[in-house]
């Protein structure tokens, strides 16, 4: 049942076809409005003096890792003081807190740091939250208020998988759709009534990811023992294929190209293509060359880019495949952890000690443009580009904000 209730890159870089003004590109939900981890913007990523990028500001945002949203020149995100929840929303220029929406949660460190994983997803004046616990918010952009919260758990009996619930809200029409409750929940965005349910088991951790299957809108939802093609307004499964991974950490995201979907999962599972343009869905190849813990890879004229590992920084690599054969093109020369983006054919490598690579996504070698560090502490968070800046955010939740702005501004 819905409740209601009010709370409240030392390098001269030069990008083709880019002249003095860049693009920018806002990032209103997790992987950015296109999904896929790739932004649009244009005008990024001048010459940087003293071979670092300037810090713009730094913020404290509590435990946790969640991503960071960018819309309308606020920034949103989310973390925990040990006791309690906030949702932050600040000034994405200058740092400065608009408004902050506190509420009590468990910190859930289960053998990590603990604090909340989704990234908040913003669309028409309107911010969407999922906590560790399972409760979700629908809050006012302007001032923070509580429109509607639904309790996954305690409303509508989803279990609680092991490290939480960490996807993200994912916005189709008037649904709310999260990757709850075996293989997703809808909730009308209106008022947070339920529009469908597939059951109530514990689900995956990814955010629902929406691509084409056949001549049907289908998401694809990384549940605990399988990847599921769904029907985004009804909840109707349109197939399945078994992935079963220890402890059930199914957590990047998939990515999709034509008829083939890339899967991955870390503790030594590995990686795998299928193919899903005939009756039902058929492996391609596997192998353990990929296995991403936690950070979703990235899709590029036709490789996957991702970081392999997750025993440390020792263990673990980025690397290059080709999503048909499953073949590695390369793999970094310096081992690392970490997330990625990209952008204008390059990929923003952050690594898991805070150094900001930039690598040019191309399956002909390994080519490191420059390297920045950009922080300390771990980051398993991914970066996020917009309007110039970067910004990154550790476990503890220190939220750094660097200027990657070329020769003029980015509007």
């Amino acid at each position: 049942m819905a409740k209601f209730g009010f709370g409240v890159l030392t390098a001269a870089i030069v990008v083709a076809g880019m002249g003095s003004r860049g693009v920018a590109d806002d990032w209103p939900r997790y992987r950015g409005a296109s999904t896929d981890g790739i932004s649009r913007e244009t005008g990024w990523l001048g010459s940087w003096a003293g071979g670092s990028p300037r810090t713009v500001w730094k913020a404290k945002v509590g435990t946790g890792f969640s991503s960071v949203t960018v819309a309308d020149g606020r920034l949103f995100t989310a973390g925990n003081d040990g006791k309690q929840d906030s949702v932050f929303c600040l000034d994405a220029a200058g740092g400065r807190e608009i408004w902050r929406h506190v509420f009590a949660e468990p910190l859930h460190d289960h053998y990590y740091e603990g604090g909340p994983g989704a990234t908040p997803t913003v669309a028409d004046g309107r911010v969407y939250t999922v906590s560790k616990s399972g409760l979700v918010q629908c809050l006012e952009v302007a001032d923070g208020r509580v429109a509607w919260s639904v309790h996954l758990q305690k409303d509508l009996g989803c279990a609680k998988p092991e490290w939480g619930f960490n996807g993200s809200v994912h916005l189709v029409g008037d649904l709310a759709i999260l990757n709850a409750g075996g293989y997703g929940v809808a909730l009308r965005r209106t008022d947070g009534s339920v529009a469908w349910q597939n059951g109530k088991g514990a689900a995956g951790y990814g955010t629902p990811v929406p691509f084409r299957s056949g001549d049907r809108d289908a998401l694809a939802l990384f549940a605990a023992e399988h990847v599921v093609a769904i029907e985004p307004l009804t909840g109707r499964e349109l197939w399945r294929f078994p992935w079963k991974t220890s402890y059930d950490v199914n957590a990047a995201d998939p990515v999709i190209a034509g008829n083939l979907m890339f899967l991955s999962s870390g503790y030594g599972k590995g990686c795998a293509a299928i193919d899903f343009g005939g009756a039902s869905p058929r492996q391609l190849w596997f192998n353990k060359e990929l296995r991403n813990h936690m950070a979703s890879p990235i899709l590029i004229d036709g490789h996957v880019y991702g970081v392999d590992g997750q025993g440390g920084d020792k263990d673990s690599h980025l690397k290059c495949l080709d999503l048909r054969t499953g073949a590695v093109k390369w793999t970094s020369p310096k081992a690392d952890t970490g997330a990625l983006a990209a952008v204008g054919g390059r990929l923003l490598w952050l690594t898991g000690r805070g150094e900001l690579v930039v690598v040019e996504a191309d399956p002909a070698g390994y080519r490191e443009v420059v390297r920045a560090q950009v922080g300390g502490g771990k980051y398993w968070t991914a970066p996020v580009l917009a309007g110039g800046r970067v910004y990154v955010r550790n476990a503890r939740g220190d939220l750094t904000c660097v200027d990657v702005r070329g020769d003029g501004p980015v509007d």
